[in-house]
């Protein structure tokens, strides 16, 4: 057994208790300039020359896949729903992706111009791009602002790279709760127990301290109650259309608060949810290793699942680990060919028994929700759970140390690795940085 470097406390509001490793980090600082952080999706799409389907590679800088989307399919005069993506991508970064658009020609798309955005054609599809395209992110990022010799931070580097061997803890990064302000999850926690009033004023009121003070100053006036004039000072699109709905009648009720929830987009909403189940799975990993029990070794009451054609971990794909089927499903973890699960919890999950299962119920229990809590009283926000690996297998590739030009007297690095979909390169970066 050894002891843990408890995580910092804006981790650990987000369930994220722990680091994996104990060597010291190397600081430094991330997405200085958006090209610091460049993101690539990965495939398994082959395009051709016809289909209902224009597909584009997208090349963007600055952009949230949502807004240049929105954008997009503005310019175009269509419908957001004609555009399909596999994944959405952080703002404050050079991202690549491909996205489908139905029923335009390859002239339509030459008029559009969009400052920090390029499109290429790459073909045509029968199908759309979406989120079962996704293998995964190549990801190519440089942290900044190194302080310390050479040689102790390249030392540091390759003990942290020894320690990760067998992979990282599969956490929901920040990006999955709001980076700038952490309260989707919070939202989400509302909706579980049936308190939409709640939820919409969490989202409304909920202050950032990095939010501008014309922002606080409109939250503020949400907590005080006076949805008017927070909708005139408020500048933030989404807050506006809930706030829109509230001020139609003088005494918002329990169906003023839904259409505000409902002024949202879909995927949003649905993200409320999804986020309190990632923080409940961030809780159970933290609690896993807090009583030192392994996270890619089975143990019997575990539930795995296996590999897929494609070499990745299929939640669709699951077996509880009884005692004599310890060794065999622990050789094919070995071999990468199963991995140990946590629960995402829904209102369909089948919990752990042993160990495992008693830190699931311990977790349910210290929320105070129970599994059936994820049949939603607002149609299509239900949940039936699903399973997400403990562990993410990551190999980092570092390239040399040089001086960085941005931060006079301090060092840069570069480093590249592929994450499957869903696994959060913040997770590691931590690891080296803490």
């Amino acid at each position: 057994m050894h002891e843990l470097i408890a995580s910092p406390e804006p981790d650990r509001r987000l369930g994220i208790w722990y680091y994996a490793t104990r060597t010291e980090g190397i600081g430094g600082i991330i997405k200085q300039i958006p090209a610091d952080f460049v993101v690539r999706e990965v495939t398994g799409r082959e395009e051709k020359d016809t289909g209902e389907f224009l597909i584009i590679e997208l090349k963007k800088e600055n952009w949230d896949t949502n807004s240049v989307i929105r954008e997009l399919s503005r310019r175009l005069g269509i419908s957001r729903n004609r555009i399909g993506f596999a994944g959405t991508k952080d703002k404050s970064a050079v991202t690549v992706q491909k996205i489908s658009i139905r029923g335009i020609n390859a002239e339509d798309l030459k008029r559009v111009r969009l400052a920090d955005v390029r499109m290429r054609i790459l073909g045509r599809a029968n199908k759309p791009v979406s989120l079962g395209d996704l293998h995964g992110n190549e990801f190519e990022i440089v942290i900044r602002g190194l302080n310390g010799s050479e040689n102790e931070i390249l030392t540091r580097i390759d003990s942290i790279s020894k320690e990760m061997d067998g992979g990282v803890p599969n956490f929901f990064g920040v990006q999955r709760f709001g980076a700038s302000r952490p309260v989707t999850h919070l939202v989400g926690e509302h909706l579980v127990r049936g308190d939409i009033k709640a939820a919409v004023m969490t989202y409304l009121a909920y202050i950032s301290p990095d939010e501008s003070e014309a922002v606080r100053r409109a939250r503020e006036l949400c907590r005080e109650g006076d949805f008017k004039e927070c909708l005139k000072r408020m500048p933030l699109r989404y807050e506006r259309a809930m706030l829109n709905e509230l001020v139609k009648v003088k005494d918002p009720d329990e169906a003023s608060y839904v259409a505000a929830l409902r002024a949202l987009p879909q995927n949003l909403q649905k993200l409320f949810i999804h986020a309190y189940q990632a923080y409940l799975f961030n809780i159970v990993l933290s609690k896993r290793m807090a009583k030192q029990m392994p996270l890619n070794e089975a143990m019997a009451g575990d539930v795995v699942c296996y590999r897929n054609q494609s070499g990745f971990a299929d939640p669709g794909r699951i077996e509880r680990v009884t005692e004599d089927k310890v060794d065999a499903i622990n050789r094919l973890i070995r071999h990468g060919r199963a991995f140990v699960t946590a629960p995402i919890f829904g209102f369909a999950t089948e919990l752990g028994t042993g160990k495992e299962g008693d830190i699931e119920h311990e977790v349910l229990d210290e929320a105070g929700i129970s599994l059936s809590d994820f049949r939603s009283i607002v149609p299509g926000m239900s949940s039936r759970g699903t399973r997400r690996p403990m562990v993410v297998p990551v190999h980092v590739k570092f390239g040399e140390l040089a001086q960085d030009e941005l931060n006079p007297g301090c060092k840069r690095v570069k480093l590249r690795f592929f994450l499957p979909k869903g696994s959060y390169a913040t997770v590691v970066l931590r690891e080296y940085m803490k």
